[in-house]
Parts: structure tokens; C-alpha cells; sequence
């Protein structure tokens, strides 16, 4: 299912927070948000999954208005993965899992076979079979969120958000996750500060900057050094990765030189 949002803006308290949020992701791609702390990455996310509703602009799921859908049929199109998700109570990860069942389990239709299917699939898609019975309180921060993207696989949407999902996983497992993400059918729209990682494992890029779009394309396209001067405020070099024939980004001399030289004229 596509995705597509143009002009979001969002207020809070009558300060613009976001004023021109765009992103478009073609079925089945695996789409990145770029962009510096504060930028408007999560807030952008937060209105795709209608946590916050904008003040302007179009966001269209498929063929649909997202403001026209029910918060269920949007939740059955629209599964989340957070940066940091702690639940209320204490649940085993298995019972955690389950839980993205809910939207397809309304008054006529209870938790059935179906509902085991998924799960069950869900949990070996994501690695966690030995984690079912832990109660979550008691997992890792990098175990947690493997729990919480099992539980988003095992809503069966057509569409993934997650914010942020390798924060708290070593570099073997955020490697599994985006591979993990990049084999399902599902579009992905994915927040991350890696920029390598999002150079490795999505097919389209948006930056932004001061909660505005200030550039979108191929991870070629997208990463140069003058945007990562102009959105990061430093210096580096774009070469290719040779494993995958893609872009990465060094960061060092240029940065070290430039603070170097800033120590030594102040200590004159």
C-alpha cells in the first residue's frame, strides 16, 4: 500500500512544530527520514499514525484520506514501532506480541487460529522465540524492541512506521532488523540517525531540517556532502560502499582539523 503526505504542519500550543512535512513511499519500498535532532522526523511519524493530528496538509494512505479512515481501519493498515515503548502493566513478550492482534479482533471476531498463525509467524520472523515467555520488564532495551517489531509483524499491516528502531541494538542486530524490514512486503517508513544504515536499506530518502523538507531522492541523490554540511553542519566525504554499491559517508579529518585549529587559536 502507498503512502503519501505532502504539506503536514503541525502546530502545538501555537508554535509551528512541523511546516511542511512530506513523504512518499510506493508500495512495498522501504522509505528513510533524514535529519538532526529536532527536525521533525517523530513529529511528521506521530501524524502518519494519527498520534497527532496536523493543522495543514494531505496524508493518504492507498487511496484514502487518513482523517476519512476509523481508528481501527487505520490501525489495520498502519502498524508503529517507537523509539522507547514501555507498557503500563507487566506482560509476558508473548502477550506483548499479541497485542497487534487487537485491531483485527473486534465484538464479532475473537483471538483465533488465524490470530496464533500470525503471532507465531511474527515471532520467528523476528527472532524472539526464546524471548516469549520473559516477562518484558525483564528483557534488554535492544531485546524489547525486537518484541515490539514482532508485534508490529504480527498486525499484519500494510504499511510499517517505526522511529528510531535500531537505538538500542548493537550493529549484528540492527543489520538483522533492516534486513528484516526490507524482506517483508509491507512499505516501510523508517526514522533514522545511521546515515549509513539508511544509505545500505532504503530506496528513497527525505531530509529534514527545522521541521521543513529540505531534500528527497535515491540515497545517491540525497547524500552529498554540501546537504550533510547544510543539514548537519559538518564535513565528510561520499564514497561507495563496496559490499553493497552504495553510498557511505566519512566523517573525521575535515571535523577534528576544524576543532583542532579552533583549540590552538583560542589557547593563543
Amino acid at each position: 500500500m502507498k503512502l503519501d503526505a505532502d504539506g503536514v504542519v503541525v502546530a502545538i500550543d501555537g508554535t509551528a512544530i512541523l511546516t511542511d512535512g512530506v513523504v512518499h513511499a510506493a508500495s512495498g519500498s522501504v522509505v528513510g527520514l533524514l535529519g538532526p535532532n529536532g527536525s521533525g522526523k517523530s513529529t511528521l511519524l506521530r501524524t502518519l499514525y494519527r498520534a497527532l493530528t496536523p493543522t495543514g496538509g494531505t496524508i493518504v494512505l492507498g487511496d484514502d484520506d487518513l482523517r476519512r479512515l476509523s481508528a481501527r481501519e487505520s490501525a489495520i493498515r498502519t502498524a508503529v514501532v517507537l523509539q522507547d515503548d514501555s507498557p503500563e502493566f507487566e506482560f509476558t513478550a508473548r502477550e506483548i506480541i499479541e497485542l497487534g492482534r487487537i485491531p483485527h479482533n473486534t465484538g464479532l471476531r475473537r483471538f483465533g487460529a488465524a490470530d496464533v498463525a500470525a503471532v507465531d509467524t511474527a515471532v520467528m520472523a523476528a527472532g524472539v522465540a526464546h524471548l516469549v515467555d520473559r516477562q518484558i520488564s525483564t528483557l534488554s532495551g535492544g531485546e524489547r524492541q525486537r518484541v515490539f517489531v514482532a508485534r508490529a509483524l504480527a498486525q499484519q499491516a500494510p504499511i510499517l512506521i517505526l522511529d528510531e528502531p535500531t537505538n538500542h541494538l548493537d550493529i549484528s542486530a540492527q543489520i538483522d532488523l533492516l534486513e528484516l524490514l526490507t524482506a517483508t512486503d509491507a512499505t516501510v517508513v523508517v526514522a533514522l540517525h545511521d546515515i549509513d544504515l539508511a544509505a545500505a536499506y532504503c530506496d528513497t530518502l527525505f531530509v529534514m531540517k527545522s521541521g521543513a523538507l529540505v531534500a528527497q531522492g535515491t540515497p545517491t541523490e540525497v547524500l552529498t556532502t554540501e546537504m550533510l554540511r547544510s543539514v548537519y553542519g559538518v564535513d565528510s566525504v561520499v564514497a561507495v560502499n563496496p559490499l553493497s554499491g552504495r553510498p557511505c559517508v566519512h566523517f573525521g579529518p575535515a571535523n577534528r582539523h576544524r576543532a583542532d585549529t579552533h583549540i590552538e587559536r583560542s589557547q593563543a
